[in-house]
């Protein structure tokens, strides 16, 4: 019975039975859905969490949302445009009980959008302020910030109102995404300095401060996906090569063949955070984290030993993903031999910087390795072999490919690769390293 307990997998030198683990993972009762389930959308998961956020998931403030089908639909879509002459005539035209974007174009000149109820979608917005029509609040990821002593200090880079979801109610249930989100008086306001314009047909487009940049994976979000190319959305949801930087005033050139529907692995990046979009389905062909939790008590019963102490290695349970345990394998991230914590060296060597592999001799990072618990960012359901460098989170081989070939934005105009777990910056030729355990010498 999957249900109560893990099948004892009998396994010798961590030769993995992927036939049991494959029932496991894909058993038909592993979700008690009772058969009335409201409708799911997908799923956001925010880059840089595993699993929760350092001190807990409350309310909207969590390291993944759901989104699901409304018991009434809330989307909105365009509708009236008025051409105001003074500030005061827009304010008078956006009333609080209509949704309306306004332009501003100069002292002289607003351009306000009116928008109207539309029954086929639902709308979710995405942000840093906590007020009511934000569904999901979102703040800046500090790379490796797992304790609860970490503190945000720096000044955030996040949109108070930065973007919205369309998703529509009826089946393929398509999710669209729009950059800027409606305030408390349902308003969406492009200052002078933004970047805004006027569109062949008439009508009116811009773009926000810092901008919402997406990526598609091509192949889905799958083991074979490669990452796509970081386009820019605009408040109108069109598709835009990036700008010079951030938030430069000039914006990028429109690219005609691509939209702003997300799909399976579509990454949103909001200058301070990244979501990872996941579609119903996708998650349903991910793995559980039941079957995360198989595949670390089957590394378990294999007894990896550290192979200078000869004492048996373990990895923590999921929960205890932030404390150091006795039995937590550490990896030399030059060579990937897999050790029991031991002290030796100099003083000054104890940070766990430069040590010695006692196996191979090759100098490099100690590390703890920790079990990447967030099943979301797995690519595959293969066995946990390799971990990530400089940071020691363990997933499948499979997943390190794909996350170390992904640049995601860091600051205003810089790329690089980060650990999907903890945000941490990749280091070394690959980014990730294939541990090497040592089997019971019984």
């Amino acid at each position: 019975n999957n249900e109560k307990s893990v099948p004892q997998l009998l396994i010798r030198d961590l030769k993995f039975e992927k036939k049991s683990l494959a029932k496991l993972m894909f058993s038909p009762d592993q979700e008690n859905h009772p058969s009335k389930a409201p409708v799911k959308y997908g799923e956001l998961i925010v880059l840089g969490y595993n699993g929760s956020l350092p001190n807990g998931d409350r309310g909207r403030r969590k390291s993944r949302f759901a989104l699901f089908k409304r018991p009434k639909a809330n989307g909105v879509k365009p509708s009236t445009v008025h051409i105001a002459c003074t500030p005061q005539a827009a304010k008078a035209i956006s009333n609080k009980d209509q949704h309306s974007i306004s332009y501003t174009l100069s002292r002289a000149q607003t351009v306000v959008v009116e928008y109207t109820h539309d029954s086929n979608t639902d709308m979710f917005q995405i942000g840093r302020s906590t007020e009511s029509p934000i569904d999901f609040v979102v703040t800046d990821t500090v790379p490796g910030s797992q304790s609860n002593s970490d503190t945000q200090s720096v000044q955030s880079t996040i949109s108070r109102f930065a973007c919205r979801i369309i998703c529509e109610r009826n089946p393929p249930f398509t999710a669209r995404i729009y950059a800027a989100g409606f305030d408390s008086s349902k308003n969406i306001f492009l200052g002078e300095k933004a970047a805004k314009w006027k569109t062949s047909d008439g009508q009116m487009d811009g773009l926000t401060t810092n901008g919402v940049l997406v990526m598609h994976p091509r192949n889905g979000f799958t083991e074979d996906s490669k990452p796509g190319v970081w386009r820019e959305i605009s408040v109108c949801g069109n598709v835009f090569s990036l700008r010079e930087t951030r938030s430069a005033q000039q914006r990028g050139k429109m690219v005609e063949n691509e939209t702003n529907q997300l799909q399976d692995g579509s990454l949103i990046d909001l200058c301070g955070a990244t979501l990872l979009w996941r579609t119903a389905e996708g998650l349903a062909r991910t793995p559980t984290l039941k079957h995360l939790e198989a595949l670390r008590q089957e590394i378990n019963a294999a007894r990896p030993q550290c192979p200078v102490g000869f004492n048996t290695l373990a990895f923590p349970s999921m929960k205890r993903k932030d404390v150091v345990d006795e039995k937590q394998p550490w990896v030399y991230l030059n060579c990937g031999h897999v050790h029991g914590y031991h002290n030796w060296g100099n003083k000054e060597e104890r940070d766990g910087k430069d040590r010695e592999c006692p196996m191979c001799r090759s100098v490099g990072p100690y590390v703890p390795l920790w079990l990447g618990c967030e099943a979301g960012f797995y690519v595959d359901a293969g066995p946990p072999t390799h971990a990530f460098s400089p940071c020691g989170h363990v997933c499948s081989e499979k997943t390190t490919a794909y996350w170390s070939q992904i640049p995601l934005p860091h600051g205003t105009h810089t790329f690089h690769a980060a650990c999907p777990f903890c945000a941490h910056q990749l280091a070394g030729e690959q980014g990730y390293i294939r541990l090497i355990f040592q089997g019971p010498l019984d």
